[in-house]
């Protein structure tokens, strides 16, 4: 897929590029930050269930944030450039995200073959959905069924973003070359409405909850309210008037917003049993749960020197959520799993899969993902002259990570 879409450069063109944006460069340490409290909820939820019946809600921040962040690389391309090299964005991202699941499986289903009494037994059917992301679709049905025991259960998340983002790149550009940023903006917030629409049509309908829990459909609002706001602050020049109302309403905004997300995680359950509450929470939860997470996102980026986003530009969050936030959520399942049989002792056990889940993430980000990416960024961008290679450096968003 070499093919690119560009900007037009004639005078009747609708739209230009993105205007400038202090969003558009540099890395937002914050954001790191936030990967890794969103991680650990997922973990939580996971481990200790009864603890952090809400933990879930991690995947709901993190499905906003990709979205994000997504759309800002495109935006910042975009605007250098006035085009998107499709070939070279597709090729990029299977290199940073593929090869660490490779790996994942690859340890599972080897291990389960080796141990077949193990946590990780009988997962060689689940590694074929998993590595060609359609296990959110396998869940519910769709193309057959998974087996017990999923270790490799985490892997749907990762399979509604790329399905996402096989539409997005391309829907997005072909929008730039018609509208300005803030028309765009407008049109992505209707898509996500008229998505949300549709999961009321499936609730209404009967829908199972396997179906209204992984579907792509189901969770594109999500997404797309990430790339919303994205769209708007590209459109929003820094000291105007809108932009001044956006930073005001993020010193509230974000903090309330974070305060009942984090109360969500160790009181709220999401519902399993079919009921009124179950029709309601379904129908516009997940869009409740994207839009707290947007406004601690906007928060984050609008208030670089407010409280929350000194703590998540901490080394010891942010470090740990640009590095190895993406392959702790792949192996933290896998390894509690494996260890269950292994370590009676519920606290322990899950401090033991804490460490190990890190380890695993180090040598996975160390060893599998680094040297890929660098030899992929060679490959696909021969004649870019680089510094010593930092690949973990880049604005560069690991799958919901």
């Amino acid at each position: 897929m070499n093919f690119l879409l560009t900007q037009d450069t004639s005078a009747e063109s609708a739209s230009p590029a993105a205007p400038a944006s202090g969003l558009l460069s540099g890395r937002q340490h914050a954001l790191d930050g936030l990967r890794t409290v969103a991680v650990a909820g997922v973990f939580l939820f996971h481990t200790v269930t009864g603890f952090a019946p809400g933990g879930s809600i991690g995947v709901d921040v993190f499905f906003a944030l990709s979205g994000f962040v997504i759309t800002l690389l495109i935006l910042k391309e975009y605007r250098a450039t006035g085009r998107l090299r499709l070939g070279v964005f597709y090729a990029k991202r299977l290199a940073r995200l593929w090869p660490a699941l490779l790996a994942v499986c690859a340890v599972v289903v080897i291990g389960g073959l080796v141990f077949p009494a193990s946590g990780w037994g009988g997962q060689g059917a689940n590694a074929i959905p998993a590595s060609a992301y359609v296990m959110n679709l396998t869940n519910y049905g769709a193309f057959g069924s998974s087996t017990g025991g999923n270790a490799l259960s985490p892997t749907w998340t990762l399979a509604v973003e790329e399905q996402f983002y096989l539409v997005w790149p391309v829907l997005l550009l072909l929008m730039l070359r018609f509208w300005k940023v803030r028309t765009v903006a407008w049109i992505t917030a209707v898509l996500a409405a008229g998505f949300l629409v549709e999961r009321f049509l499936l609730v209404s309908g009967g829908a199972p909850l396997a179906r209204l829990y992984n579907g792509p459909d189901t969770r594109a609002d999500q997404l797309l309210l990430g790339c919303t706001m994205a769209l708007v602050f590209a459109s929003v020049r820094p000291g105007s008037r809108v932009h001044d109302s956006l930073q005001a309403g993020a010193r509230w905004g974000g903090p309330a917003a974070g305060l009942a997300l984090v109360v969500a995680v160790f009181t709220f359950k999401e519902p399993d049993k079919p009921g009124p509450w179950f029709d309601v929470f379904w129908t516009f939860g997940p869009a409740v749960l994207a839009l707290l997470a947007g406004l601690v996102i906007g928060s984050l980026v609008l208030r670089p020197a407010g409280l929350a986003s000194r703590v998540l530009s901490h080394p010891w969050l942010a470090n740990p959520g640009r590095d190895l936030s993406y392959a702790a959520y792949l192996w933290h399942l896998p390894v509690y799993l494996l260890l269950i049989p292994l370590v009676p002792s519920l606290w322990l056990r899950v401090s033991a899969a804490a460490a190990l889940t890190v380890l695993m993430a180090y040598l996975s980000f160390r060893f599998v993902e680094c040297p890929i990416r660098q030899w992929a960024s060679k490959r696909l961008e021969p004649d870019v002259v680089r510094p010593a290679p930092e690949p973990a450096r880049e604005l560069e968003p690991a799958g919901t990570w």
